[in-house]
Parts: C-alpha cells; structure tokens; sequence
C-alpha cells in the first residue's frame, strides 16, 4: 500500500470522530453525515491553524449546510446533458468523463455532493458506454478526466483509461480534474508521473483556493507534474470567509506562479445544496480583479467566471474597462482609473466609416469634463484633455 492510500484509509470520516475531533454536536453530525459525509485525510487537517480558519471551513462540516436545502442537486444540469452513463456532453468539442467517486478530501462546496463517494452513481460499469460514446462522437478532440478525483484510481487502472482514450484519433487534448496536488500531494509520485509522460499532451487542472495550502509538499507535487512536461492550471472558487480578499488571492495567485501553476479559472461559488452560505456578492469578485489588473503580472491573473445555472457553460465576468463604444473610437480606462481612447480601425470586416473628422476625445487629462455615454448606461462626466482627430 502506498502512503497516500494509507492516509486516505486514516481520514476523518465517522461521527464520532466529528464529534471528538471537531466538537460537533451528536445529533448535527449524524444529520451532516446522511446529507454528504465527511472525509478529511491526516495531511489536509495538518494545515488547520484554528477552528474556524479558511482551511477548517473547507473541510469540517458545518450546521449551516442543513439550513440550505432548498437549491438545486445539480444546479449545472450535469445529469440532462450525460447522453450515457459517466458521460457529460455540455460544450461542441469537449467531454466530461467522470472515472471515480472517491475524492482523497470531501471539499463542504462540493457541487457534485450529489455522487461524490457514492460507487453507484459514478460507478466503473458505465466506463465501457463512455469510451463507445467518445469514440463514435468525432467533434470531442478535448476530454476532461473527473469525477470524484481520476487520481483517486491506481496507476495501474489511470493508464488503462489514459490508454483507451489514446486509441482514439480524433482526442488531441487528455485533462485530468484533480485536487490531490493540493490536498493530497502524497499521491503524485514519480511512478505516476512517468506513467502519464507515456500519453502527452496532457494538462492538468488542480484547485488551490487559499495560500496556506502551498506547502513544501504541494509545491513539490506541482514542480514534479511540471517536471514531467504537464502544465498545471488552478481553478479557485470564490468562498466566503476562505478568499474573499483581495490580498489573500493576490497572494495566492503569485504563489502558484512560483511552484508553476497558472491560475485558469476563479468561479463564483455555484448554487449548490448545503453551499449557499459560502458564496459571496458578485461584486466582491469584481472587486479582487480589481486589484488584480495592473497590480500584479497578467500571468497571476485567472478568468473571473460563472459557470451558469441551467447549463449554460462558464461565462466571464469583467469589471467596466469600456466606458464607449462606437465606430470611430473606444473609450478605456485602466487599473488607475485614467481613461484613454484608441482609434478604431476600419478594415474589411467593419462598414465604410465616414471622413475622419474633429471630435473630442478623452484621455486621462486634466482640462475640463465632457459627457460621454456609457455602454447600457446614463451619461457620466469624463475628463478631455485635446482635440484629436479620431
């Protein structure tokens, strides 16, 4: 047995370990267990500082979650969009392909609480239907490895997947969904990334969501994937209480860059049963791109999105850097709220524009205000510092 999987056979996981552990009351812990138990593995409680802390809250169950029955199981409309079992079809060419259940720690934000650690709801018998489907759909050139957590598996039972998929032409991309860079780094080991060097290109997207999870552990799990010629990309979800600070993300982000992970995606957090009281306003997120933007290198920062309720796929959200638009000029401003306008371009995609002509445009001037309108909004007073020709 190798040591991850003994941790993984040493986590939290009873009642009566929530109840002695963690100081839950009986009864909570019973109920919190029926709705989605619990597991949390030696290493992940290790980084707990204080009860209550970003790592704690992540982990330990909480009554809260009882309280928020009401929203959607699935709010992301996983399940109407499997053509076949283990098997999510949502975008033209590319495929979700859930592999397992387990997960090495059970995250309280879980969106896919509704299977997760449930063998028969992601279950290996619905393995062969899903590579029929890959194979016979031509447009999927993309496919993501999820479940549960795909490193969850053996290396012996991961390549036999990672084969499989390899035998079919028209699958450029392989992706590999999984956290146990972050919360079980024991789990990548040379072996492992020996083995999946055998099946590149593959990509890995692992999920960071506070800076007291960069360890030397996890750092040295992400430099040996990188090591092994994987990119490793991080997708943060923006929770009440765990980041939703400016600092700690701007923190965060710089520090994945160092143990080379680029941060890819910060999510609002989904409306998810037993959830909703993680999740912050839309604009605390504006806010942290905000402070983002211009204030760190562009590497450092991730696509703000919402992944849609209904299955509308991830949308990205920006703060208002266009402040107008039209034919002849856009007008900006940057991350020190100066405005600048640039000159369109007619080119052969865009209608004949009239003459060029005298007009005033903004800058990020000093003399005298001129009201331009905003796209979707009312008039707002604009500094003009010259006239150009535009």
């Amino acid at each position: 047995m190798e040591l991850w999987q003994q941790m993984i056979r040493d986590s939290v996981h009873s009642v009566d370990q929530l109840v002695e552990k963690f100081g839950l009351d009986r009864k909570v812990a019973e109920d919190l267990d029926e709705f989605f138990q619990a597991r949390i593995n030696p290493y992940y409680m290790s980084l707990i500082r204080y009860p209550g802390d970003p790592i704690w809250l992540q982990c330990v169950p909480h009554k809260a979650e009882l309280e928020d029955m009401d929203a959607e199981e699935d709010p992301l409309m996983e399940d109407a969009m499997s053509p076949v079992p283990n098997i999510t079809h949502r975008y033209p060419d590319r495929a979700l392909f859930l592999v397992t259940s387990q997960c090495g720690l059970y995250c309280r934000f879980c969106t896919r609480k509704r299977k997760v650690g449930d063998y028969e709801k992601i279950s290996m018998k619905g393995l062969e239907s899903a590579f029929n489907y890959l194979e016979e759909h031509k447009e999927i050139r993309d496919v993501i490895l999820s479940g549960g957590d795909p490193l969850m598996l053996t290396d012996t039972m991961l390549e036999k997947i990672l084969k499989r998929l390899r035998e079919i032409p028209h699958i450029e991309i392989i992706r590999i969904g999984s956290k146990m860079p972050c919360v079980l780094p024991q789990r990548i080991t040379q072996s492992l990334c020996n083995m999946l060097k055998k099946y590149h290109p593959i990509y890995l997207n692992t999920h960071f969501n506070h800076p007291w999870e960069i360890t030397p552990e996890s750092s040295k799990a992400c430099e040996m994937l990188a090591d092994a010629g994987i990119p490793v990309g991080n997708q943060m979800v923006l929770m009440k209480g765990v980041n939703d600070d400016p600092a700690v993300v701007k923190e965060l982000m710089q520090k994945l860059l160092r143990i080379r992970v680029r941060p890819y995606y910060m999510y609002m957090a989904d409306e998810t049963k037993g959830a909703n009281h993680f999740r912050t306003s839309i604009e605390t997120g504006l806010n942290i791109v905000e402070n983002l933007r211009g204030h760190t290198s562009g590497l450092a920062i991730p696509h703000f999105v919402i992944d849609a309720p209904g299955g509308g796929g991830k949308i990205p959200i920006l703060p208002n850097y266009v402040l107008h638009y039209d034919e002849d000029r856009i007008i900006l401003r940057n991350y020190e709220n100066k405005i600048y306008a640039y000159r369109n371009y007619k080119d052969k995609n865009n209608p004949a524009r009239p003459a060029a002509k005298k007009e005033k445009a903004v800058s990020n001037g000093r003399n005298g205000k001129s009201k331009v309108k905003v796209l979707g909004e009312d008039k707002i007073e604009l500094p003009v510092l010259e006239e150009v020709e535009v």
